[in-house]
């Protein structure tokens, strides 16, 4: 059964309910940090984790030699390019950097077990919000799953360090509170993130955070539309349609949640192939309705599919789909595997 929270500040660990001050949890982080130390943050580069490394990075300033941010994965969604470029963060590519010769290391918003490059890694820190693993240690963690965003911890602790954040990091712990907790809709939200929020509103730039939120989609991405407008199928309320080869999956959601806004669509599904998947997102209202148990009942025979209750995703390796040989994924084909179990 996995913990719902684990900290380990001076080795002293904390698995229950119990409470750390905001003003330990900082001491025990700078107990780590010599003067000369040369720092590398390791994140999975999102709002969240980007706010975070920034929260982190501001506070270790003046206190230790270097810091650096890295991350493994290609950012593609256009809202966190966006982000990136307008707040000027300090990122670079993981494989790029020279990870032994950094003294400190410290991973934000993940843990070790989360993907295969991080296994390798001793963290000195870990700090995050997702449900405790298992199989790995540092000297200072600190793992609260019930809060809704790592920014919302960080913000606790630029407050206990008596550090005002920047507009541009203010802007980015905003941002990634607003979305990992999905604008406060997220269940799993606490008072916490509230108060952190609201503490970071009044210095943020509210109006470049829209721009962040507007920015999903590039003008090569257009022709998608057109294609799903002209294919799209309605059927006793759902919608259907199949985009055919995509660039990148992204523009899926983008389109599902642009057709889920369209009137007497109590149902959306949307596909597409990348690489050599088919990918489909599921969207409805969730009253009544679990788009979650739905993608797992349809699809998960041929590959890996779940979600919650109003979004949901199934990606399935296309040698595994149910077609006749010579014969090419459709918009009817989608219909036909949906409504077997509809």
């Amino acid at each position: 059964m996995k913990k719902k929270r684990l900290e380990k500040i001076a080795d002293t660990v904390t698995r229950s309910a119990k409470r750390n001050s905001a003003m330990n949890r900082l001491n025990g982080f700078y107990e780590l940090f010599e003067k000369d130390d040369e720092v590398l943050i390791v994140i999975t580069a999102d709002p969240d984790s980007l706010a975070s490394a920034m929260a982190v990075k501001r506070l270790l300033s003046y206190r230790v030699g270097s810091v650096t941010i890295g991350y493994p994965n290609e950012i593609r969604r256009l809202n966190n390019l966006t982000m990136v470029e307008r707040l000027k963060i300090p990122i670079e590519r993981l494989h790029t950097l020279p990870v032994n010769d950094y003294s400190k290391l410290i991973m934000l918003d993940s843990q070790p077990t989360h993907q295969p490059c991080f296994e390798k890694l001793q963290f000195d820190a870990v700090i995050d919000h997702h449900p405790v693993t298992e199989g790995w240690d540092a000297r200072f963690i600190d793992i609260r799953p019930e809060y809704g965003a790592v920014a919302s911890m960080m913000v606790e602790y630029l407050r206990a360090a008596n550090i005002t954040p920047s507009v541009a990091l203010a802007t980015a712990l905003y941002y990634g509170i607003k979305v990992d907790t999905q604008n406060f809709e997220k269940k799993n939200m606490q008072l916490a993130d509230g108060i952190s929020f609201r503490y970071v509103f009044n210095i943020a730039n509210r109006n470049l955070v829209r721009k962040f939120d507007l920015t999903e989609l590039r003008r090569s991405e257009l022709k998608y539309f057109k294609i799903a407008l002209n294919r799209v199928k309605s059927s006793k309320g759902r919608a259907y349609v199949h985009i055919g080869r995509v660039g990148t999956p992204d523009i899926l959601v983008i389109i599902a949640d642009f057709l889920n806004h369209v009137d007497k669509f109590d149902w959306v599904l949307v596909s597409g192939i990348s690489g050599d998947k088919l990918v489909v997102i599921l969207r409805c209202d969730g009253y009544r309705k679990n788009a979650g148990n739905f993608a797992r009942k349809t699809f998960a025979q041929y590959g890996s599919a779940g979600g919650h209750r109003e979004a949901a995703r199934a990606e399935l390796p296309m040698k595994n789909l149910p077609l006749r040989e010579g014969k090419e994924f459709t918009t009817s084909t989608l219909m036909r595997l949906a409504t077997r179990h509809m």
